[in-house]
C-alpha cells in the first residue's frame, strides 16, 4: 500500500519471479560476489530447482 509520500515503485506491479531475481542480484551485489561465483551458484540453485519440479 502507497501513500501521497510515497510513489509506487513500478517493481511492485513485476511478476514475482522479476522481483526475486532483482533481490537476488542486489543480495549478489550488496555482499560483493565476484561474477564467475554467482553464476556457478545460481546454476546449482537452477539445477536443484529443477530437480525438485520434475518430482512434483
Amino acid at each position: 500500500m502507497t501513500t501521497e509520500n510515497q510513489p509506487q515503485s513500478p517493481l511492485n506491479d513485476a511478476p514475482k519471479s522479476v522481483q526475486l531475481a532483482v533481490d537476488l542480484i542486489q543480495l549478489l551485489e550488496e555482499n560483493n560476489i565476484d561474477t564467475q561465483t554467482a553464476i556457478e551458484a545460481l546454476q546449482i540453485t537452477l539445477n536443484d530447482f529443477k530437480r525438485k519440479q520434475q518430482s512434483e
